[in-house]
């Protein structure tokens, strides 16, 4: 048996209006990967800033390595060997991968400056341990993002870290990266680390999981081996109900094109983009981490120039120079980065359904009738099903499945023609992506067109009616629903040809 290094019981947090934790137990063994597992909102987050110190607990008791903790801080955490990697990395962009890892620790030589060669010499020393391929003086602002993931576990295990918390590790990563990811959790459990990982993407738990603990709406629901809890049964545990359709794509008859994409080129990946969604599709775009089907869908948004090829929307040509145009065109964007480039996170739900659509709900004089915007944020959060305390929260306290809802609920509140989803569900739980596929065919079965980018295969296969794959910039072919599978998409997706048919 392994040596229980974490034990947290009766654990209950509170905040204004809503019971995050509610008697939850926990407990991490010595050289272990336990999964932390939930709907988004079920309390995992909140359960882990409590254990790294970010919050304290309002009850229970907490002991690591068998010292019962009364208050933990940051520090005390550190002391104990906790470190926790962000979902949403926090590398200082313009420091090489050394400074970084020693940010706040800097090795100082004896009159006080910094002794770099030290610093890049034990940076080398963590990075090759770890069989990480990196050099200590790269600015960190040039390295990939899996790469910025490897420079955050190196700086957890600089602090001699014992007990390490992944939250959604390999949301951004391509299948090669998760495989090298995988390696080094392998790595460091043979060095009695114990791990917490937390992710959405259940069918990768099978490599690395050797247990798991459940939650649900900030309780505790069960935790046992990996292996005795069958999948189905872990995402009824999860969501509280059986989800018998992980896909529920629904048939529609599509009628005229609605989009037009022509010859499309913007930078070095939108090379001569030509492909038509018709109303009441959902065209699915799959292909490798920089094939190029971000920035297609951003050309096509009016947020990156384009320097070559037409649009056209219902048989017209649009011309479209930034996001404004493309919106009053009727085609809108639900964003990679839902936080960064789909919401202001700092304003209240209500703000963020309403600012897009002033133009709707202000009079002659350009003032907001508020009786027209509380009747449209109503209206969104209902019709969209987003669990929120009221819609004068923050957008950045909702979790990812709802920050999503919002994202999406704000441009459908006007009449849209297209909607354009990259990654809607990176990050989010079973049953939130469950709701965003409903809320896909909802949009198809009115008659919009929807444009679908997912690195994920299965859901590209599960809910497109018909799929284009990319490489390079390029389209490099197209499949139906019927004839499209896994292998046939990724032969496509590593062709830099272009094909015709």
């Amino acid at each position: 048996m392994l040596e229980t290094i974490v034990e947290m019981e009766h654990i209950s947090k509170s905040f204004p209006g809503v019971k995050a934790l509610d008697d939850v137990r926990f407990d991490l063994r010595a050289g272990e990967v336990m999964a932390l597992l939930g709907e988004n909102g079920a309390g995992k987050s909140t359960l882990v800033k409590i254990l790294s110190g970010v919050y304290s607990r309002d009850s229970g008791s907490v002991r690591i390595f068998g010292d019962e903790l009364e208050a933990i801080t940051p520090l005390v955490a550190q002391k104990y060997g906790v470190a926790i990697i962000h979902q949403e990395l926090n590398m200082c962009q313009h420091l090489t991968v050394a400074e970084n890892i020693f940010l706040g620790r800097e090795v100082c030589s004896k009159n006080g400056i910094l002794n770099n060669k030290d610093m890049n010499a034990a940076a080398k020393k963590i990075l090759d341990s770890l069989c990480i391929d990196l050099n200590p003086e790269t600015l960190v602002g040039d390295l990939a993002v899996s790469k910025q993931q490897m420079v955050e576990i190196a700086k957890a295990l600089s602090t001699n870290a014992r007990i390490l918390i992944m939250d959604e590790p390999t949301s951004a990563l391509t299948n090669k990266e998760i495989k090298d990811l995988f390696r080094i959790i392998q790595t460091l459990k043979e060095k009695g680390v114990g791990i917490v990982y937390i992710s959405h993407r259940l069918e990768e738990l099978q490599y690395i999981v050797d247990r798991v603990t459940i939650m649900r709406d900030g309780h505790f629901i069960t935790k046992g081996d990996y292996k005795d809890i069958p999948l189905d049964k872990i995402i009824s545990y999860m969501v509280g109900r059986e989800i018998k359709e992980k896909f529920p794509h629904v048939k529609v008859t599509p009628s005229d094109v609605v989009l037009e994409v022509k010859d499309l080129c913007a930078g070095p990946l939108v090379r001569n983009v030509s492909f038509s969604v018709k109303s009441g599709e959902i065209l699915g775009i799959a292909g490798l981490m920089g094939a190029g089907r971000t920035e297609t869908t951003r050309a096509i948004f009016g947020v990156d120039r384009k320097t070559g090829g037409e649009i056209y929307l219902n048989n017209q040509k649009v011309n479209i120079g930034c996001p404004a145009d493309a919106i009053r065109q009727g085609i809108v964007l639900a964003p990679e980065d839902r936080r960064k480039d789909g919401l202001c996170t700092k304003l209240p739900v209500r703000e963020n359904i309403a600012l897009p659509n002033l133009d709707m709900l202000s009079n002659a004089f350009g003032v907001v009738r508020r009786s027209a915007e509380k009747k449209m944020v109503a209206k969104a959060v209902g019709d969209f099903n987003i669990k929120l305390p009221n819609s004068e929260v923050n957008a950045a306290s909702l979790s990812g499945g709802n920050q999503q809802k919002v994202v999406v609920a704000k441009w459908l509140a006007r009449k849209s023609h297209v909607v354009i989803f990259d990654e809607p569900t990176r990050g989010i739980d079973v049953g939130a992506k469950v709701e965003i596929y409903q809320i896909m065919n909802e949009l198809k079965q009115r008659g919009i067109g929807v444009v679908f980018v997912s690195s994920e295969l299965p859901e590209i296969l599960g809910m497109s009616d018909r799929i284009i794959v990319m490489c390079g910039g390029r389209i490099t072919g197209e499949l139906t629903r019927e004839e499209a599978d896994q292998e046939k998409i990724l032969t496509l997706a590593t062709k830099f040809e272009k094909k015709v048919g």
